[in-house]
């Protein structure tokens, strides 16, 4: 039975491990989007040959946070999610929109505006664009912020509470663009598109980051049930090694004193 447990938890390390990397990957790819997105937006807002309504951008200060709340799937990966909904039990006034199916179920909380599986989030994220798209154009919020466990190495995953929207200058953002654009269309709606996108890559980053921290996490827990594996199996191989030799020195026993009997 052991045995067979053992095999099963091997499979869990070698495939989180699997994860781990894959979700690096994807996360350093989408990071490079997300990037390129945010300058051609600074090249937008900072361009002097383009005519911008600059209030379409701001955010209503009047407004609540809409907090997008990251855990995950599966389980086998201790405080994953209890560090997440720790913040998430004392938010009692902004939107949510959560993903991870192990985390808190959305009628527990108010103003819950979506909840997905990270699977179900992998497979169709256009529901959570669609939010932010309609949350830019209308000002709907003050802030949008994204909460998750953030993988920065093996041995350092921390939660973190990550501004969004409004937009942060860039540190490489140029004082003013001078590019010349040929623009077909209203360029006030293209930007909130562009915008909405760049998010959308933000979010997804987010996501990978996340999925590659739970997988960290479970590869940690994993390795620890095998060697408490190993240290039950030593454990019990020592005690049948004890049977063992106690039955062969009882053995002995009756045969000296079966010999001395018929002595």
């Amino acid at each position: 039975m052991s045995m067979r447990i053992k095999s099963v938890v091997k499979v869990m390390n070698f495939y989180s491990l699997l994860r781990v990397d894959s979700s690096k990957r994807k996360a350093e790819k989408y990071f490079g989007y997300e990037q390129a997105v945010r300058e051609f937006i600074d090249n937008i807002l900072n361009n002097k040959n383009l005519i911008l309504d600059k209030k379409m951008i701001k955010m209503n200060d009047k407004g609540r946070e809409l907090n997008i709340y990251i855990a995950n799937d599966l389980g086998f990966c201790g405080s994953f999610n209890s560090n997440i909904n720790e913040v998430l039990r004392q938010d009692k006034e902004s939107d949510k929109i959560i993903i991870g199916k192990k985390i808190a179920k959305d009628k527990l909380y108010a103003n819950v505006l979506l909840s997905m599986t990270k699977d179900e989030y992998f497979e169709s994220n256009e529901q959570i664009n669609k939010i932010m798209f309609e949350s830019i154009k209308n000002k709907t919020y003050k802030s949008i912020n994204l909460i998750y466990n953030h993988y920065y190495n093996v041995s350092r995953i921390e939660r973190v509470k990550e501004q969004i929207l409004p937009l942060e200058k860039t540190k490489t953002r140029k004082e003013e663009y001078q590019d010349d654009f040929a623009v077909e269309g209203n360029i006030n709606s293209i930007l909130l598109n562009i915008i909405a996108l760049y998010l959308g890559y933000e979010i997804k980053v987010a996501v990978e980051n996340s999925y590659a921290s739970e997988n960290i996490m479970r590869q940690m827990i994993t390795k620890e049930s095998l060697k408490k594996i190993d240290e039950i199996e030593e454990e019990k191989a020592r005690e049948e090694r004890k049977e063992r030799n106690m039955k062969s020195l009882k053995k002995q026993l009756d045969n000296i004193n079966k010999m001395n009997l018929n002595s």
